[in-house]
């Protein structure tokens, strides 16, 4: 196997043997699972760049040079073609994103094929072994050799070509055939790990390749640290669209944390329903069931049948959150009952809603602290749980995912504290040991 960094600097020698210059990079051409190496980018006299046809003018490479199957008089220059990328310029030491490991790398080092005069490029080298290679090849053979020598292995980690997607380059000069496409093939969640490793710059450059319902997922995914400043930096027109398109407690949660100008042109931007549902959502605190219900639930009148609540269910559009439970309101709002889809599904058409539903009401208040709800939804193993005002009337629902999120932002905080704990204490102990260490060393200095 063969490397670019083996390669680059090696004199490049025609026919007759003449060194007409040095390696400065190969070019591949994109669009094939495992590109062929397309052109050979070489300085000449005075530093001079130089490209030409690798398939037209190479014979082979031995190792310590490239040899050109005819002499210097007979070449002709190309230019870089459209499809065309420099694997040193525009590859080397770039962040890449890994669509099957899903994470972002950097480019190490670039692992290339042989066979017979033709090059053909593998994938790239994220490991540690790029890097020392890249120093030195006996750099990475002494280290190799060391590791070993205690029982530990340096193997290679490489990232075929077909898995890779560069991020960090000039859109308006660089085309690739693999640009950003894989990621809309990926689970939103695992978008949203890769988008959090990136600057906000590539940030951007990735949500301006995803079409707005794979874009409304990926923020939907993102930690709520992410999420206002992908809104932010977006085009005002199209983070309005976005946030319509999201569930109103997820979009009110990212309005809440963007400066007030920039909330309030989205929110005018928006659908007037869209606006408004977000509206009362921000009307209650952060960390509140208020703060952190939906106003997207099913709601049904008492002298509704089973055959009224199964027609209301199909006509849901095909994006609306699952539904989980069906609450039964009287003519002033009022919540007066629920009832879960088994129990629907079990009922006779005919049936009405008011003679099978549950009275025995579990809720909260929209001022109720969000871990008394999430506690009280584990408690009582429920999918989510409505929010009332004090006189009983409905506001929303609380789900179990939002619960959930709760839960796990306070067993991260213990773990933190934990961690913290465990850190002072060491300090504490080192401190004591290095007074004690002091007293000694004085009590042996007058004893002396």
């Amino acid at each position: 196997m063969l490397y670019l960094s083996q390669m680059l600097g090696k004199p490049v020698v025609d026919a007759e043997g003449e060194k007409i210059g040095s390696i400065s990079d190969l070019a591949i051409q994109t669009g094939e699972v495992f590109p062929r190496i397309t052109s050979l980018a070489f300085k000449g006299p005075g530093n001079v760049p130089f490209m030409i046809s690798w398939r037209k003018y190479v014979d082979e490479f031995d190792g310590d040079a490239v040899r050109l199957a005819c002499q210097s008089t007979g070449i002709r220059f190309s230019y870089l073609q459209d499809r065309e990328v420099l694997l040193a310029r525009d590859l080397l030491n770039r962040q890449i994103v890994d669509t099957q490991g899903m994470k972002v790398v950097r480019v190490n080092d670039l692992k290339l094929s042989e066979s017979g005069s033709q090059l053909r490029l593998l994938g790239a080298e994220v490991g540690i072994r790029g890097i020392l290679r890249g120093l030195a090849p006996w750099v990475e053979n002494a280290t190799v050799a060391v590791a070993r020598g205690f029982g530990k292995r340096i193997d290679e980690d490489i990232i075929a070509w077909n898995y890779m997607d560069l991020l960090d380059r000039d859109l308006s000069k660089v085309q690739l055939s693999v640009s950003h496409t894989r990621l809309s093939e990926l689970h939103p969640a695992d978008v949203a790990d890769i988008l959090e490793q990136l600057d906000p710059a590539q940030r951007a450059a990735v949500f301006a390749h995803l079409d707005d319902e794979h874009a409304d997922d990926v923020i939907s995914e993102l930690e709520d640290e992410f999420q206002a400043d992908v809104i932010e930096d977006m085009d005002e027109a199209r983070g309005a669209k976005l946030l319509s398109g999201m569930d109103p407690d997820d979009a009110a949660d990212i309005v809440r944390d963007l400066p007030y100008e920039k909330a309030e042109r989205l929110l005018q931007l928006m659908g007037v329903e869209d606006a408004e549902d977000i509206r009362k959502l921000l009307g209650y605190r952060d960390e509140t069931a208020g703060g952190m219900m939906t106003t997207q639930y099913v709601a049904m009148a008492t002298d509704d049948t089973v055959e009224d609540a199964v027609r209301a269910l199909r006509d849901l559009p095909e994006d609306h959150p699952t539904i989980h439970y069906l609450y039964v309101l009287d003519d002033y709002d009022k919540l007066v009952g629920v009832l879960s889809l088994r129990t629907l599904v079990l009922a006779a058409p005919e049936t009405p809603l008011s003679d099978i539903m549950f009275t025995e009401l579990i809720t909260a208040l929209p001022d109720e602290h969000e871990d008394d709800v999430a506690e009280n939804i584990s408690k009582y193993n429920l999918l989510a749980m409505p929010v009332v005002d004090e006189h009983g009337k409905m506001l929303g629902i609380v789900t179990f995912d939002d619960a959930l999120d709760v839960i796990e932002e306070d067993v991260e905080e213990t773990k933190s504290t934990n961690t913290m704990r465990l850190t002072v204490g060491i300090i504490g102990g080192l401190v004591a040991l290095v007074a004690y260490t002091l007293v000694v060393l004085q009590v042996a200095g007058h004893l002396g």
